[in-house]
């Protein structure tokens, strides 16, 4: 089976090298972008594929010298060698062939909502926000915020915000979910610690074509932007709110007003409607998948507690994560440092993935889809 799927890539590997090479590729500059991150993802697993055909010669050739008197002690040496590092190679593969979410490489929508709390969970929100530009900036990401209302004390009720760059949406999607902290407010004269939640919600970024908007269940007004506390930043119309199936229970409000440009805000506001459409189909499709499977695979909905930022006891627990692995050093984090935790949630869905891979194959059910 890992032979199979194994040689299927690297002719899709050969098919992309061909049409790089093409001239018509070239002036397309989306087409190109897309060979390109394909022909980088294919790149490794094609470079272990020609490793482990290597390692699989040397074997053999081994093998047969075991029976050479002269030989033997020299082969039993390399043989075992060579069966470790195959046995490492065939473990990489198997994880780098794992179903994977189609939209990794996309930009990402990202909205924080103040929740219980009041004027702390809003102040927190903020910090979030500091902390997601720092850790954009160390990934060569870049943050834009699209809207934002802050509340009385500088915090942040609510804000939306792009994420650009390279493999943005997979950068930032293990942040979707609830994020409680625990620490002092600068407002509590007692000195008593108080708990905060925070809601982060990820979407990708997906394209025109992956998901249709009918123009008669969208209705688009426009106004003038503001600004904090209410200050005009705009002398004209130009901030646009999107209203999807006004007066429904499907009914999503979006609002942009980043741009001077009436147009590139009504294009970024509709981008931001398609997200959120896209993430609830997601949503949808997942749980029907756990009712399927009888299991829980974790959604990342906006319901589920992932993340305690614990100030007293100087460290971020991420409750996905288990024994150890779990704590990590506040400071760093809210400095940006979330590579460590991401690093660790993509090792733990491999492994869950693998876990599950494994269990289909035994019952002779299909992959499971990525995430």
């Amino acid at each position: 089976m890992l032979s199979d799927r194994l040689a299927d890539l690297v002719h899709e590997y050969q098919r992309v090298e061909r049409d790089l090479s093409n001239p018509d590729v070239l002036t397309d500059p989306a087409r190109l972008l897309s060979l390109s991150r394909r022909h980088s993802e294919l790149g490794r697993i094609v470079s272990l594929h020609d490793e482990r055909e290597r390692l699989s010669r040397a074997r053999l050739e081994n093998l047969e010298l075991l029976t050479d008197p002269e030989m033997s002690e020299l082969a039993a040496s390399d043989l075992h060698t060579v069966e470790a590092r195959l046995r490492d190679v065939e473990a990489e593969l198997e994880v780098l062939l794992l179903p994977s979410d189609p939209h990794d490489a996309s930009g990402a929508i990202l909205e924080l909502r103040a929740g219980a709390g009041g004027d702390e969970a809003a102040l927190f929100a903020a910090d979030l926000l500091r902390m997601y530009g720092r850790y954009a900036e160390n990934a060569n990401l870049k943050v834009t915020v699209l809207d934002a209302h802050e509340s009385d004390l500088g915090g942040l009720k609510s804000l939306v915000a792009e994420v650009t760059g390279e493999y943005a949406f997979r950068a930032f999607k293990f942040e979707r979910g609830v994020h409680r902290v625990q620490r002092v407010p600068a407002t509590e004269a007692q000195g008593r610690i108080h708990t905060s939640t925070v809601t982060v919600a990820v979407l990708a970024e997906v394209e025109d074509a992956e998901v249709e908007l009918d123009a008669s269940e969208v209705r688009i007004d426009v106004f003038r932007s503001q600004g904090a506390g209410g200050q005009g930043v705009n002398t004209t119309d130009s901030a646009v709110r999107a209203a999807y199936r006004v007066g429904t229970p499907e009914e999503i409000i979006v609002v942009c007003q980043e741009s001077r440009s009436q147009i590139k805000n009504r294009e970024k506001a509709l981008a931001i409607l398609r997200a959120r459409l896209a993430e609830r189909a997601r949503i949808a499709r997942e749980a029907s998948e756990r009712a399927i499977r009888q299991a829980q695979v974790g959604t990342g909905e906006r319901s589920e507690k992932i993340r305690t930022y614990n100030y007293p006891q100087d460290r971020v627990t991420d409750h996905r994560l288990a024994g150890d692995d779990k704590n990590f050093p506040l400071a760093r984090v809210m400095a940006g440092e979330l590579a460590p935790i991401v690093d660790a949630l993509l090792r733990a869905e491999r492994e869950r993935m693998l876990v599950e891979l494994a269990s289909g194959e035994a019952t002779g059910e299909s992959s499971p889809r990525g995430r």
